[in-house]
């Protein structure tokens, strides 16, 4: 006789759900245990149950209106309380670093893209997903390259981390997007005040970090598949990412791709504004004990860039005429997805390797190596099928190592320590038959850093220090024929301060004061760029007589959060610069070989850069908010008391959300208005540059989103519509302005699956 003894399903699992921010119970939660039909929804307080579960492994999906989505692995064998924090999307000011189950206080104003509203955005790059945050804009050159701007600072002024390293490339142009994949990303952070001293590269306070998580605690292969399809370029891409956990080790592997053709405005095409994209990047983890862990990362971005036909002119008459006419030359009414000279082809490869080992509890040493390797290619219109040869081949090593020692203490005291070592090989391939913009050189810096930190009830305070050893091998060539090959060593010594605190007035309420200095030396672009620069249409020169720049900024920052109804945040802002190294458009124009082309040189002066950045919250009732933020921000050029050029113009912002947490089978049902104004950069005249700033705009947005969960899956739709009154518009920092107007309407379907 058989006995067959029947498994005892008595076991519970319940918990609380609360805001992350506000630390307030989420009402209306919805937690769901994968693979069975078995769930539940929070109450008034956020509490939760679920009942009658047998032993076992269980995927539970915690989502919330407003919320992205938490996914938990848990190992039943007993009765389990949870505690869950979920993060609104709306919340994208953060005092804090979230860093594993700790939160660790910084005086630094920080906001946050997090990874539902990366992926929501996946048909856009790294920098249009970015201009989402308050007081950042966006540098463009075209329908595809764009790069962005951080309270009026850009290029070698900003510090970009791709998963903890300096991103070092080919970004001296301000037509060099940063070469990142953000779906590798889980989180993307932009860091406004002053303090970017533990962070390499010539940065005057701004740092934006692309963080991959770590793969976590999850013995099952999961995943997500995320696809879009957009009208305007009849764009599309696919984006894929695995990873599990295994005995030894755990993985995670990300792939993308991308392709879109010729943009339209409202009454034209855009000929040869396609482009393509194809990206991944793969990550391994090990824990080779409780105290010590190795990680490695290695990814690597491609991509093709068509640059606007009509912005490169054969003769002079013809480049007054397209400065000034409505409709640039070489418009076709053909829609096509090739991408013909002029062009970019761009690779960058990244290499990381870091060990971290505990000490005890409360000190450590993190150890990191990296390699980076960037090959960039512009292709102008060349005479006599030259076009496939490149006017520009450059390729770039980086090597990078850094050794790192942090400790705190009982009494709230905490260092953070460091040294690094940069190393940069650029060299120009001689293929192209043409004198390079941009000269061979090589680059050494060795950096050290050390910042405090005190850590009491109500107040936080951080104090650090940044020295800098640059040393400068350049080769390049005279102006003067019969050309000559000179050569430049210039030792430059760069320093940094900061200096801030964060005070909790109350419950509610907290205020950020951050006050920084740091030097600049100027960029290898800055003091011998020489020729045409053709993704952006224009001859760059550049002054071997430049010296570093010198600059002050401060910070003041005051937060509020009224349980989960009502935050806000109010930024004040004040950099001065002293010999502010920039670009200026001479007002000439030249006519070479390749084509006529705008003249635009580097000079210096004394700069002074403030503003204001604000954004309200304000919830209703329960389904409806609203969102609006402000940007205002002035640049002054002292020296010639004068506007300063290049500087964003004043942005207003709102959005209305409807949000239905659950209806029919659909979860966080979220419908949504967005509305933007630019406004006109009046302060810059006629005589600036080559064409009076555009007017001010207005665009409308519509998104509509929801999620579906199946037994073992769930998936995400997204459907929105950008400019949808098909507005007509040029942006002052897009530098197509000069020859065409920017995109028409565009709709794009988003769909994400996880598994």
């Amino acid at each position: 006789m058989t006995t067959i003894r029947a498994q005892d399903c008595t076991l519970m699992i319940s918990g609380n759900v609360v805001d992350t921010d506000t630390h307030d119970g989420l009402r209306d939660a919805n937690i769901f245990l994968e693979g069975t039909q078995n769930g539940t929804i929070s109450d008034d307080e956020g509490y939760f149950e679920i009942k009658n579960l047998c032993e076992g492994d269980y995927h539970l999906v915690i989502s919330h209106v407003g919320c992205e989505p938490h996914y938990l692995f848990v190992e039943l064998y007993q009765d389990t309380i949870l505690h869950l924090h979920l993060d609104h999307a709306h919340h994208v000011l953060e005092g804090a670093v979230v860093s594993g189950q700790s939160s660790k206080s910084t005086t630094q104003t920080v906001q946050v893209l997090n990874e539902q509203k990366i992926l929501d955005d996946i048909n856009e790059n790294l920098a249009l997903q970015l201009e989402d945050i308050t007081g950042v804009s966006i540098l463009r050159s075209g329908s595809s390259i764009a790069k962005p701007i951080v309270h009026g600072l850009y290029g070698n002024r900003l510090t970009i981390l791709n998963n903890g390293i300096a991103q070092s490339g080919q970004q001296w142009g301000n037509d060099h997007s940063p070469e990142i994949d953000p779906l590798v990303a889980n989180k993307i952070k932009v860091i406004k005040g002053v303090s970017g001293l533990e962070y390499p590269g010539s940065n005057l306070g701004a740092v934006i970090l692309v963080e991959p998580k770590r793969i976590g605690n999850e013995p099952h292969l999961h995943g997500r598949v995320s696809y879009f399809f957009e009208t305007n370029g009849f764009g599309h891409g696919l984006n894929a990412q695995i990873q599990q956990q295994l005995p030894r080790f755990s993985w995670k592997l990300n792939g993308t791709y991308k392709r879109s053709g010729d943009r339209s405005t409202p009454d034209y095409l855009l000929r040869n504004t396609g482009g393509q994209e194809a990206n991944m990047a793969l990550q391994l983890e090990k824990n080779w004990s409780d105290a010590s862990s190795l990680n490695v990362y290695f990814s690597s971005f491609n991509t093709d860039l068509g640059v606007l036909r009509g912005s490169h002119i054969g003769n002079l008459t013809d480049l007054e005429a397209a400065l000034q006419q409505e409709i640039p030359f070489f418009t076709s009414d053909t829609f096509t997805y090739r991408i013909n000279p002029p062009k970019q082809k761009v690779g960058h490869q990244l290499a990381k390797l870091n060990l971290k080992h505990f000490l005890n509890d409360s000190q450590w040493l993190d150890f990191t190596a990296a390699a980076q390797f960037n090959n960039r290619k512009e292709f102008d219109v060349r005479r006599s099928g030259r076009s496939d040869i490149p006017a520009l081949s450059i390729q770039q090593f980086t090597y990078f190592l850094e050794g790192k020692y942090q400790q705190e203490w009982d009494s709230g005291w905490s260092l953070k320590t460091g040294m690094q070592f940069n190393l940069i090989d650029n060299t120009n391939n001689p293929e192209t038959g043409i004198l390079p913009l941009i000269p061979d050189y090589y680059s050494y810096e060795v950096g050290t850093y050390a910042i405090a930190r005190l850590k009491q009830r109500r107040l936080t305070y951080e104090f650090g220090a940044r020295y800098d050893n640059i040393i400068q091998n350049v080769a390049t060539f005279t102006d003067d024929v019969p050309r000559e090959v000179v050569q430049y060593n210039e030792v430059y010594h760069n320093f940094g301060l900061s200096s801030g605190f964060n005070l909790k007035l109350n419950e509610h309420l907290s205020l950020d004061y951050n006050l920084g200095y740091a030097s600049r030396n100027p960029g290898i672009n800055e003091l011998y760029s020489s020729g045409l620069h053709q993704g952006v249409s224009g001859i760059e020169e550049g002054d071997v007589n430049l010296v570093p720049e010198y600059a002050l900024k401060s910070t003041l920052s005051l937060a509020g959060n009224v349980r989960e109804r009502f935050s806000f945040e109010s930024l004040l802002y004040y950099q001065d610069i002293r010999d502010y190294i920039f670009l200026r458009p001479t007002g000439d124009v030249r006519l070479t070989i390749r084509g006529a082309f705008p003249v635009f040189r580097y000079e210096q002066s004394h700069a002074r850069i403030w503003g204001w950045d604000a954004m309200m919250f304000y919830q209703l009732n329960e389904p409806l908010s609203i969102k609006a933020t402000y940007s205002f921000i002035q640049g002054d050029d002292l020296t010639n008391n004068e506007a300063l050029i290049y500087i964003p113009s004043n942005q207003l912002s709102g959005v209305l959300k409807y949000n239905i947490s659950k209806w029919k089978g659909l979860e966080n049902l979220a419908f949504e208005i967005t509305n933007k104004y630019v406004f006109r950069q009046d302060r810059i005249t006629d005589e600036q540059d080559f064409v009076a700033p555009p007017d001010g705009y207005y665009l409308l947005g519509l998104e509509t989103s929801t999620d579906i969960q199946f037994s073992k899956t769930r998936l995400r739709i997204l459907f929105k519509v950008d400019n949808a009154l098909n507005t007509r518009y040029r942006d002052y920092l897009n530098r197509q302005r000069y020859f065409a107007d920017d995109w028409g309407v565009n709709a794009t379907l988003g769909l994400t699956l996880r598994f």
